[in-house]
């Protein structure tokens, strides 16, 4: 494993993280006095909630050796993170920790239901809205990250298709949601 590697996975996965509450904070800006609070509090919860769903499951759907052959969903070999430390190097390459890549991979997963809370700012209820945010994660961001940032996902091996900085998995996912 190479220290400097590693150090700068999570350097950069720390500035990634940053970036959620910082969109918390701009689209608190955007709403009434009333409605600040409830939209930033919408960013925050979807941390804490990705968070634990992508530890949970959502990190093998994603990353979990390919369901089918298809290049469309992972597997549920890596549940809860079973095994993925015993894997050695990750997908991101030689002399990165597999749970360094996880934990890149899970702020990615955080910041993309953070940017749809935008358009939820005042117009939704607080319980439809955590549930919407589980569901979508796992049914829609989980399998699109599988799709392109998994080595063995359809259109990163099929189609040879590159997403250098997440712009299929994460902006365009986010922004037809």
């Amino acid at each position: 494993m190479s220290a400097g590697d590693t150090s700068w996975v999570l350097g950069a996965s720390a500035l990634v993280l940053f970036m959620t509450p910082g969109l918390a904070f701009f689209y608190g800006g955007f709403v009434r006095n009333k409605n600040v609070l409830g939209t930033i509090m919408q960013s925050f919860i979807v941390m804490g909630l990705v968070g634990v769903l992508w530890v949970v499951i959502g990190y093998t759907l994603a990353f979990g050796p390919d369901a089918g052959g298809w290049g469309i969903i992972g597997n549920l070999d890596n549940f809860g993170l079973k095994g993925v430390g015993a894997l050695g190097d990750s997908q991101a390459g030689p002399g990165i920790p597999s749970e360094a890549f996880m934990i890149f991979q899970a702020m990615f997963a955080i910041i993309t239901p953070a940017l749809i809370t935008g358009a939820f700012a005042e117009r939704a209820k607080f319980g439809p809205f955590l549930i919407f945010m589980a569901a979508w994660s796992l049914l829609v961001y989980a399998p699109v990250a599988h799709w392109v940032f998994d080595v063995e996902g359809w259109i990163a091996h099929d189609v040879k298709g590159i997403d250098f900085a997440g712009g299929t998995a994460i902006h365009v996912n986010a922004g037809a949601a």
